[in-house]
């Protein structure tokens, strides 16, 4: 996986999502299948994320890396958001990770007492390498 959480702009494969107070791009790369969010995940933006995840979720994706980094902040929606997605993915192979946002998300997971419980991981074991 290489940082294709910038936003420079969109590569063929990758999808740009404008939804308000938050920007998601989407895109493959081999068996690795990256959503970065920017922005705000509150109540009227997750219906879309959670959308992609799940049509993200149906493909044979080996991997599924949620970028938390370009947040600058999640509500409670949000977080049950990816609790949700957490849990789909436990029942599917655990293929789900998350890449870690700014230290005010981080505070919120932790302070709704989830964020032990997510699956975290670094960018480079995300990117599969070991």
């Amino acid at each position: 996986m290489t940082d294709s959480c910038d936003q420079s702009g969109p590569s063929r494969a990758e999808q740009l999502i404008e939804l308000g107070a938050l920007s998601m791009s989407s895109a493959r790369e081999g068996a690795v299948h990256t959503i970065c969010l920017f922005g705000e995940l509150a109540l009227g933006t997750t219906d879309r994320v959670d959308a992609e995840l799940q049509r993200v979720e149906a493909t044979d994706a080996w991997m599924i890396v949620v970028d938390l980094s370009g947040l600058t902040f999640i509500s409670s929606a949000g977080v049950q958001l990816l609790v949700d997605a957490e849990v789909r993915s436990r029942a599917d192979s655990q293929r789900l990770a998350l890449l870690r946002g700014p230290p005010a998300v981080q505070r919120v997971l932790e302070i709704c007492g989830v964020g032990a419980a997510l699956p975290f991981a670094t960018r480079w074991a995300a990117s599969g390498r070991t």
